[in-house]
């Protein structure tokens, strides 16, 4: 347990800037205080203490803002930053390394049974307020931008961008490392897919001899 920590707190310091003391990080980070219960409540779950793990995820809902069910699987050194409002339902898996921000949903579109939430892989990034809906999975390496909901599988080594979310490759190489967190400067497919329609419409336009396609709007 006290290796476990020791590796928690060297995450949050090595991917959070505003992290100053190892003290500060254990006793204020209401990530770790989460987590550290999630660990408690999960150990209830499986052994078939369902109210008491249920009991001690509402108190850790209440004095944190994250809401873990008992039964979620979450894997080592997961740093959660600032974590109010992030929600990771029953049957959802989280695996190492993993960084997650405010406002981010792990859930289901209340249509399955059995497996109902996603999987995430290792070393995953998931900006702020994006929504991962469904049993799939995320694949190791991703990067899901701020705000995007995605209801479908990604693979690994990809960022998925928009509502829904799509993939975008990042400059055809891996995303090697999670604590590159720049959520700001990624692809805009839909953005791209618009301005290649205008540039063939302004295209087809100069071809006809009808003019600028503003001109003839107005």
């Amino acid at each position: 347990m006290f290796e476990d920590m020791k590796e928690l707190v060297a995450a949050y310091k090595a991917r959070d800037p505003a992290a100053r003391s190892t003290l500060e990080i254990l006793l204020l980070y209401p990530g770790v205080k989460a987590v550290r219960s999630h660990r408690r409540a999960h150990w209830c779950y499986e052994h078939g203490l369902k109210f008491l793990a249920r009991q001690i995820s509402q108190a850790s809902r209440r004095r944190t803002g994250i809401e873990i069910h008992p039964g979620a699987k979450i894997g080592k050194r997961l740093v959660i930053d600032h974590g109010m409002g992030i929600v990771i339902g029953e049957t959802a898996e989280i695996g190492d390394d993993c960084l997650i921000y405010h406002g981010v949903t792990l859930g289901g579109t209340g249509k399955e049974v059995g497996k109902r939430h996603p999987t995430i892989g290792n070393n995953v990034l998931i900006g702020t307020g994006a929504k991962v809906l469904g049993p799939f999975k995320v694949g190791d390496n991703c990067r899901i931008a701020a705000n995007s909901v995605v209801l479908g599988e990604i693979p690994a080594d990809c960022t998925a961008v928009g509502v829904p979310a799509r993939v975008v490759k990042v400059a055809g190489h891996k995303v090697n490392y999670v604590g590159e967190v720049d959520q700001v400067s990624v692809a805009d497919p839909v953005g791209a897919e618009l301005l290649a329609l205008r540039t063939e419409l302004e295209f087809l336009y100069s071809h006809m001899g009808e003019g600028n396609p503003d001109e003839i709007e107005k």
